[in-house]
């Protein structure tokens, strides 16, 4: 497996705007960020399905799955550390950033943007 890379981050991102480019760079490679799509998206259904059955059981699972996935394809795939841990927030907000630029065809193009020479 090789050790977790320790990325240099600025040592205080100050504003979303500066995160949103780091997050990126975080998540470079494709097989992370199907990760983390794909869990994002069973979690957000499980949200939904707590709320529509009013059985809150399931948010518990619905952060399982949200983060477990994509927690270990940062330890097996991409070989870094989740952002989530400094910034749990941004991150939170990103994931679904990049989920919504995904469901409308933009993620590719905002990853070529920022991400100059691809993965």
């Amino acid at each position: 497996m090789g050790e977790l890379q320790e990325r240099v981050a600025p040592q205080q991102i100050a504003s979303y705007a500066e995160f949103w480019p780091y997050y990126l760079r975080e998540h470079s490679l494709a097989a992370t960020r199907a990760c983390h799509l794909a869990s994002t998206s069973v979690a957000l259904v499980l949200v939904v399905v707590a709320i529509a059955t009013l059985d809150w059981r399931w948010l518990p699972v619905a952060l399982a799955v949200g983060y477990g996935p994509a927690w270990l394809s940062h330890i097996f795939i991409q070989h870094n550390r989740p952002a989530t841990f400094r910034y749990p927030f941004w991150s939170f907000l990103s994931d679904l950033r990049m989920l919504a630029l995904w469901l409308g065809g933009g993620l590719s193009e905002e990853v070529a943007r920022r991400l100059p020479g691809g993965e």
